[in-house]
């Protein structure tokens, strides 16, 4: 008996696991083994319970007390893991709003800050249906664009007689720049393509006394231009390349979340869970768009699944100036019974860039309360039931981004009501689509934006001198298939924002959160399978930090 003591000592077996899609952890150790202490080591310490927190050990050698301690630290790390995208209510606050008869906001600001809201707090004191309007214009909504130089090139070149050239810059890297004499106007016409940005210029052919050369016009564009020659484009389907490069961030289609809060609902999963949908959410629907059957659907998806029903069956969509927009509603989204964060939901939604949130009640909107690296921006609507002699239902509208998105329009109207269904419904898809567009300008996405750019501006050029050589005989080099970045949008690019999230898909932020170092596998050059049309991390808060690295391509 004392001998199988000592052995059980000697040799004890600590368990820790990860979650998620991946498995757990078996570590055996050494009871007389001395080994400095691990942040796993730490985390199981943190979940004993005050039960077995005393001279008992971490493990009984007892299989059914083992087990049950072994079920109760599974337990908790499940639930520490739902916490980390839970955002709770400040209960103090929340047992306040409830008691609380009068109107409240649309959105509260979180308590940590990083988030403006418009109206502000202190401008919503009257929404008094007598109030003069302000803003109320629809003829004045006008969709930003993301890109306003990128057609310049299709529009000013393609159809006219130009040449392009390439150099490398020793300060300012690859460069492409295309010339167009407009003789009919007596001009030249330049776009200088650069890591950081696009210049585009005209001169007057008067300005010179002889026609001047490739580097004058890029030293007339950018002062920052040191190179002394430019070599010609003479490969046929340049402006093919150079189209598809200028024109990457062009998009005509748009997704966006849409959020059923309903009175009484403070938490993300509160929202998320919400699976039946009242008649008021439903003609509010209807005016965002049509109720679609997603089994054939044959328009832009949104990344909802259209062959097998695997993201539901229905979905809103919807056609606005030229462009199609898929709405991710959450009630419209698997529901899974046992699964309180409602991933299958929230791998949709939390990768959008904007939500709209629809309000039933005077529950307010906390900022932060969906946890997410992409959403940015939420548009929160709310129904305001009035009597007919004010005018019948009305909506308030409110808008909350983080502090780094810049303002967009259109205006929000003062007091912020809408009655008119048409109007309110010209007004949210400009904002969805404008808040959109802003929200590429924040830090983290412009920051990815940039290494993007700077990605396909070196496989442009790259492309360029081979093919150019190849078209001039040159036998040293080999002429090389078209690269995926420079491919146009009918070939299958989407454009930066789905390179990103390409980009992410292999990452792991589950590790990092446990404190459980990643494996490294003996053969670095095995990559994770990605599927082009998948969704990104489900959660949707992969660490955006993996991404700032130089060296690794989006």
């Amino acid at each position: 008996m004392e001998r199988e003591k000592r052995n059980d000592m000697s040799f004890s077996r600590k368990r820790s696991f990860t979650f998620g899609a991946y498995g757990g952890v078996d570590r055996f150790t050494c009871a007389d083994e001395t080994r400095p202490e691990s942040v796993e080591d730490n985390i199981l310490e943190a979940l004993d319970s005050p039960t077995t927190a005393g001279n008992k050990p971490f493990l009984s050698t007892s299989n059914n007390q083992r087990d049950a301690e072994l079920f109760e630290i599974i337990a908790k790390l499940q639930g520490s893991r739902i916490d980390e995208q839970r955002c709770e209510f400040p209960l103090p606050l929340k047992s306040q709003l409830l008691d609380i008869g009068a109107d409240l906001p649309l959105v509260l600001p979180s308590k940590l800050g990083g988030y403006w809201i418009d109206p502000p707090l202190e401008k919503l004191r009257d929404v008094s249906p007598t109030s003069s309007h302000h803003g109320l214009d629809p003829e004045s909504y006008d969709i930003m664009e993301r890109d306003g130089e990128a057609k310049i090139y299709h529009e000013f070149f393609r159809s006219r007689y130009h040449h392009s050239f390439i150099a490398v810059d020793p300060l300012l890297g690859p460069l492409v720049l295309s010339v167009c004499l407009e003789e009919e106007e007596n001009k030249l016409r330049v776009i200088l393509r650069m890591k950081e940005c696009s210049l585009h210029g005209t001169f007057s052919l008067s300005l010179f006394t002889n026609m001047p050369s490739a580097v004058e016009l890029a030293k007339r564009l950018s002062d920052k231009v040191t190179v002394s020659k430019f070599d010609v484009v003479s490969y046929l389907k340049a402006p093919d390349l150079i189209t598809a490069f200028d024109e990457h961030r062009v998009s005509s289609n748009f997704k966006f979340g849409v959020l059923y809060q309903r009175e009484g609902q403070f938490t993300e999963e509160d929202i998320l869970s919400n699976n039946k949908e009242s008649e008021k959410f439903r003609e509010f629907l209807s005016i965002l768009g049509d109720t679609v059957q997603l089994q054939g659907f044959r328009g832009f998806r949104g990344g909802l699944d259209v062959c097998h029903g695997q993201t539901g069956n229905e979905a809103v969509f919807t056609s606005f100036h030229g462009r199609e927009i898929m709405f991710h509603v959450s009630t419209k989204l698997p529901y899974t019974e046992a699964d309180p964060q409602q991933l299958q939901r929230k791998r949709h939604i939390g990768n959008d860039i904007v939500a709209l949130v629809y309000q039933e009640g005077q529950t307010p909107f906390l900022c932060d309360v969906i946890k997410s690296h992409f959403l940015h921006c939420f548009v929160v609507v709310r129904r305001v039931e009035r009597e007919e002699k004010e005018g019948g239902v009305a909506y308030q509208v409110s808008v909350t981004a983080r502090e780094d998105v810049p303002p967009f329009g259109p205006v929000i109207p003062d007091p912020p009501l809408f009655t008119d269904r048409s109007q309110l419904r010209e007004f949210l898809l400009t904002k969805l689509i404008n808040a959109e567009i802003a929200c590429y300008k924040a830090e983290q996405f412009s920051r990815l934006e940039l290494r993007t750019r700077s990605s396909l501006l070196e496989s442009l050029h790259s492309e360029l001198f081979s093919r150019s050589r190849c078209m001039m005989g040159d036998p040293s080099v080999a002429a090389a298939p078209p690269s995926e970045s420079t491919r146009g949008p009918s070939e299958g690019s989407g454009g930066f924002i789905e390179n990103f999230k390409r980009a992410i898909r292999v990452r792991s932020h589950s590790f990092e959160t446990l404190g459980v170092p990643r494996k490294s596998t003996g053969n670095s050059s095995q990559k994770p399978k990605v599927d082009k049309d998948a969704e990104s991390d489900s959660s949707g808060t992969a660490e955006l930090k993996d991404q700032a690295s130089p060296q690794e391509e989006t």
